[in-house]
């Protein structure tokens, strides 16, 4: 359980990075049915942001602002927790999702897309850290969630900096919650394995194409590969766990890397 209230993170207020999509969308829609304000944060068809930012408003009965800073520019990353303190008065809650990725052996993975993935899946992470931290010790509580990635913990082949970013991620949320032991902050990582977003979908569409094989055989042999269970996790189950890792019940959990992976990890 997470709390006795259905709105445990009422009165609290969050940004999201990377949320117009995918994992970062469905945990704003779960901190927002839980009672929290929300910060949209992503790249994608304005009509269809704006959309989603009014849904969610008027579902939950919470602010909602959108923010479309590209986060591998630091400047931007302090602009986006600037913007969203002045609009809700503080931030409360940050969840550092936003990421990208590529696929190539180490000697063919290209310069700019190692420096690309480095800078948006690890870099934005500590800078956006860097900028809520004052305030959250100014109030002496505050909740930091790095979604890192069952690759933060284990690699795969091809995936060279997606798997460096990960692990980083979860070192530095160890560093963060060590800094902030004594305080009223947490800091914790979340280790999503196979969850269909979009990203990952590109990835199923590229495996059926190289091996000439329906896209729902692909799903299968992808799914088999990594995850026993052979089912996606979802963005729900993502934002469920995040809706818990910032609530009171939470508050001793720290610097944790928790998989939801189907059993990658048993293997």
């Amino acid at each position: 359980m997470i709390s006795n209230s259905h709105r445990p993170l009422e009165h609290r207020s969050a940004i999201v990075t990377g949320s117009t999509s995918g994992i970062g969308l469905g945990i704003a829609r779960s901190l927002s049915a839980a009672g929290c304000n929300v910060m949209l944060n992503g790249f994608g068809n304005p009509a269809e942001i704006e959309r989603l930012r009014r849904e969610l408003a008027s579902q939950y009965g919470v602010q909602c602002v959108v923010n479309g800073s590209d986060l591998s520019r630091p400047s931007q990353v302090r602009d986006m927790v600037g913007q969203a303190t002045s609009a809700f008065g503080a931030v409360d809650i940050l969840v550092n999702n936003a990421g990208i990725q590529h696929t190539a052996p180490v000697d063919e993975f290209p310069d700019e897309k190692w420096d690309a993935i480095l800078a948006t899946n690890l870099s934005s992470n500590f800078h956006a850290i860097k900028a809520v931290l004052p305030q959250m010790k100014h109030r002496n509580w505050g909740r930091i969630v790095n979604i890192a990635s069952v690759h933060g913990l284990v690699a795969s082949t091809n995936k060279a900096a997606y798997v460096a970013a990960k692990h980083a991620v979860v070192g530095l949320t160890k560093a963060v919650a060590l800094e902030t032991a004594i305080t009223g902050i947490t800091c914790n990582a979340i280790c999503p394995g196979w969850v269909l977003t979009p990203l990952v979908q590109k990835q199923i569409d590229d495996l059926a194409s190289r091996q000439r094989i329906a896209v729902a055989e692909a799903t299968l042999r992808l799914l088999g590969e990594k995850q026993p269970s052979l089912q996606f996790a979802t963005a729900e189950h993502i934002g469920a766990l995040t809706v818990f890792l910032c609530s009171p019940d939470a508050a001793q959990i720290r610097g944790v890397a928790l998989p939801v992976d189907g059993g990658w990890l048993a293997r």
